[in-house]
């Protein structure tokens, strides 16, 4: 029996209708953009494994960094004591996000990062003697799957059984200069019910790669300092280099209050979470009075492995071959976009730093559910390339260590499906 038919037996997959989707690729190893089979087939890795792979996979240089931590700390809990790895990894990544942040909270995953970012806004307010419950959250926001960080996305097929469920948030469109006036005045209208603002800077993700510009945040985070709204950045996804700057907010002029990582945090070696917020928020915590305190932490908060691997990855990324990838990455994708933007079949093409999103036109709205994802899926899986469509849109999000031949490879058989599907 091979992997795939024993996956089957025990095995319930994310994101998946397991009655009528195809059977799993078992993969039995990586190396660098690559992927392989049990059958010996290679993958090009184009989105990254979800998101999370910025070095390449099996690297060698945090797969050392992890097996020398084995040998010395696997786990310790970090209520009351601490280690190396969690504060050396606090103190390298606080220098260089935006000067405003100065204290580190860990966690597991991107949502529970953003989880803490929530509780710490809400209680913050509750802290200070004017509690406020309000929160602003763009339209077809994704901040993540446990229930604080559904209540901030937006509304749609994935939260549907638990609408009735979920706090009530104030939902406005992402700014441009049409809006942005508008959108200042309905935040006025609710500042003094407003405990936060939280966004996706740049990128909406899981919405189809949905871009907007840097200076209209700039002025919408402006206003909601003006106005005392806590600005919450959820840099899980854009964080580490995927917008052709270390983090998204470094395109703007305004500093978040609260900043929420994961993915790349590692390499996409190991599961962590981290949230860092401000001086401001850290004392307003600080009391004689226990009820002050914030109750949240994970079994495995901090866990010493997975510190390993962020700061192995922070090494590679600090390197300046990775700048140089990330550049490389950037240029050729813009090269692509202008070479295939009058397509057809294309309806729309953006693009942000390595992050590259090509909407196909079906003569319908854009949707996730779109039937031509499926094709589209399983014909570059086929072909050797991992792509996986939001609906009818693909887009190419790869590890930086791609070789410039695997990235026109990748292009090379999306030109390929533009003519054949």
């Amino acid at each position: 029996m091979n992997l795939t038919e024993r996956d089957l037996k025990v095995i319930w997959h994310p994101y998946t209708q397991m009655k009528t989707a195809q059977p799993p690729v078992g993969i039995v190893r990586g190396e660098g953009a690559l992927l392989f089979d049990e059958e010996g087939k290679q993958y090009i890795d184009a989105v990254s494994s979800w998101w999370v792979n910025i070095h390449g996979h099996a690297h060698p240089y945090i797969a050392q960094k992890v097996s020398e931590q084995l040998h010395k700390l696997e786990h310790v809990i970090f209520a009351g004591f601490t280690h190396e790895g969690a504060v050396e990894l606090a103190e390298r990544l606080l220098a260089i996000l935006p000067g405003n942040q100065k204290k580190a909270f860990y966690s597991d995953n991107g949502s529970t990062a953003v989880e803490v970012a929530i509780k710490m806004c809400l209680q913050y307010w509750l802290n200070k003697g004017d509690q406020r419950t309000k929160i602003i959250a763009f339209n077809n926001a994704y901040h993540g799957d446990t229930f604080g960080a559904m209540a901030v996305s937006g509304r749609s097929a994935f939260t549907k059984a638990f609408d009735s469920l979920l706090f009530e948030v104030e939902f406005i469109d992402i700014p441009d200069k049409d809006n942005i006036e508008n959108l200042k005045s309905q935040i006025s209208n609710l500042k003094s019910q407003t405990a936060c603002f939280i966004f996706e800077p740049l990128v909406q993700g899981s919405a189809g790669m949905i871009m907007y510009e840097a200076k209209y945040l700039s002025e919408l985070m402006a206003h909601c300092r003006k106005e005392e709204v806590m600005l919450i950045a959820d840099e899980v996804f854009t964080g580490f280099g995927r917008t052709g700057k270390p983090f998204a907010t470094d395109h703007v002029d305004i500093e978040p209050d609260i900043m929420c990582f994961s993915k790349g945090l590692t390499g996409g070696t190991m599961a962590l979470g981290l949230t860092t917020c401000t001086q401001q928020i850290y004392d307003a915590f600080l009391s004689d009075d226990k009820l002050k305190t914030l109750f949240h932490g994970h079994s495995f908060t901090a866990n010493p492995i997975a510190c390993a691997s962020a700061l192995a990855s922070l090494d590679l990324f600090q390197q300046p071959e990775t700048a140089e990838n990330i550049a490389r990455i950037k240029a050729a994708h813009t090269a692509f976009a202008d070479k295939i933007r009058n397509h057809p079949k294309i309806k729309t093409v953006r693009q942000t730093g390595t992050i590259l999103a090509m909407e196909w036109e079906t003569g319908d709205n854009t949707s996730y559910f779109s039937s031509l994802r499926d094709k589209l899926y399983h014909y570059f899986l086929a072909a050797g390339v991992i792509l996986r469509p939001l609906g009818n849109v693909i887009y190419i999000l790869p590890p930086y260590c791609i070789t410039n031949e695997q990235l026109s490879y990748v292009y090379s058989k999306i030109e390929q499906a533009l003519e054949e599907l």
